[in-house]
């Protein structure tokens, strides 16, 4: 009996494919260094809550790393360090290789933008002595988490004689913050009845922003006035410079570690910061490569990639023939040998609702970074899908370089599904796959991931690029 069992535990061992827990086959230093990397992105976390902070971020970071605002009239020799910025919401980095991009390049691209609050145009008003932010959300969200929780205002307002100013407001203990009000259960037996999409609607998510009268006795919207007082004297602004800012409302909360044994990180925006923080770090320390590596941290993925700092603008692909011509060959075939990561998170199975996934083709937080062959839904719509070839390129190299990695898809097939810019690469002729790190309660205000998964993506990009 013994012999049949270690037959078939050998049997098991080499034809079934297993996911492997980090936790059961790192040494302690390879834990230590998981935890290590975990510090820096907190830090991240809080500091870069926007597209533009991020950019500041990542700029500052680079420079300490000998990166250089890239130049289309300078030759560069290998080992060289460049940034490209664009529009101060999407950023570039790239590193020449050996062989600069005669034989392609090899590309990690991530997004940088998170489901959040936006203010309108005229956002300010005034109801029954309360002043309120009228806001509109951005990308995914459900709508009713918003609600009841610390929210913090970012970035920045053009005034009318073209200076600007950049805000944030709600991250320091002596600053206030704000949030979106909710009913109280007492009075909420008709909003309880209704589905949970429909419970809070899009017009409802006013932020409260304070309710003391400007000193006078008469005059309507007297708060309202009042709050506008408070913001001229500190910014010198009006209300009509409102209508020329991106500002944005957040979580107020910061990044910090989960469960008792500290194995997972809850923090706000992991879809896709989690990904552009091993990118970056990836390229920063890669080396010399063969092929020019480069790293994109992308605006808009949250809205469908669209506008001049999305991926569906030419940014990379002018960014792409730049470096071709600095090597002499042609734009378009140095895109046909280039190959990338689209850096994007995946759904993490949750035991709590097993019958959103199909277990088989689940990812599962501390089982490495995820490889996702096509996203898309209702048919693989709106997907590129990775090769046999390409996708078994990468499986080879996450093998050969001992790297914790599990396949996944999101969710079940016509229950789950989404989409990553992957199919904006490959439209470019270019080979891309997603990878990235699974993630609990995607878009929520507050989401969760593991520490090993965020490590190992980090060294599958970095490999990668090397």
């Amino acid at each position: 009996m013994s012999d049949k069992n270690s037959e078939i535990k050998t049997l098991k061992s080499k034809l079934c494919y297993e996911r492997k827990n980090g936790y059961k086959i790192l040494d302690d230093n390879e834990l230590k260094s998981c935890e290590e990397f975990s510090v820096g992105y907190k830090d991240y976390l809080n500091k870069a809550k926007t597209e533009r902070e991020n950019v500041s971020f990542v700029i500052n970071e680079a420079k300490k790393c000998g990166f250089v605002p890239f130049d289309k009239n300078h030759k560069y020799s290998p080992g060289e360090k460049v940034y490209i910025v664009n529009r101060e919401k999407m950023i570039a980095l790239a590193v020449i290789g050996k062989n600069g991009v005669k034989n392609g390049a090899n590309l990690s691209i991530a997004h940088i933008d998170a489901p959040r609050l936006d203010l309108k145009p005229n956002p300010v008003v005034e109801s029954n002595d309360f002043a309120m932010f009228k806001t509109h959300y951005y990308g995914g969200i459900k709508k009713y988490q918003w609600t009841s929780i610390p929210l913090s205002l970012h970035g920045r307002i053009v005034k009318k004689d073209g200076t600007y100013i950049d805000v944030c407001i709600g991250e320091k203990e002596d600053e206030p913050c704000f949030c979106v009000t909710d009913l109280l259960p007492h009075l909420a037996k008709e909003q309880m009845n209704k589905k949970m999409s429909e419970a809070i609607k899009g017009e409802d998510l006013n932020v409260m922003i304070g309710s003391r009268p400007f000193k006078c006795d008469e005059g309507s919207e007297l708060v309202k006035l009042n709050i506008l007082k408070i913001l001229n004297e500190k910014y010198n602004i009006v209300e009509e410079d409102f209508i020329s800012s991106d500002l944005e409302l957040v979580p107020a909360m910061k990044a910090q570690d989960i469960g008792f044994d500290r194995s997972m990180i809850g923090g706000y925006a992991h879809d896709d910061r989690s990904c552009a923080y091993p990118s970056f770090r990836a390229i920063f320390d890669c080396g010399i490569p063969e092929k020019t590596a480069i790293v994109v941290l992308t605006d808009k993925e949250e809205t469908g990639s669209d506008g001049n700092t999305g991926m569906q603008c030419r940014f990379v692909e002018y960014l792409i023939y730049d470096f071709a011509d600095l090597d002499g060959v042609k734009g378009r075939d140095v895109l046909g040998k280039s190959k990338c990561l689209s850096a994007d998170v995946n759904a993490a199975y949750d035991p709590t609702y097993t019958n959103n996934y199909e277990i088989a083709n689940s990812s599962f937080i501390n089982r490495g970074v995820v490889v996702e062959k096509y996203t898309g839904s209702g048919g693989k719509y709106g997907t590129s899908e990775a090769s046999a070839e390409f996708t078994g390129e990468i499986r080879k190299m996450l093998n050969d370089n001992n790297i914790i990695w599990q396949s996944g898809e999101l969710g079940k097939v016509d229950t789950g599904g989404g989409g990553t810019i992957a199919k904006y690469i490959a439209n470019l002729n270019v080979d891309v796959i997603d990878i990235g790190v699974p993630v609990l309660s995607m878009h929520a205000p507050f989401e969760v991931i593991s520490k090993i998964d965020l490590y190992m993506t980090y060294k599958a990009i970095q490999t990668f690029l090397k």
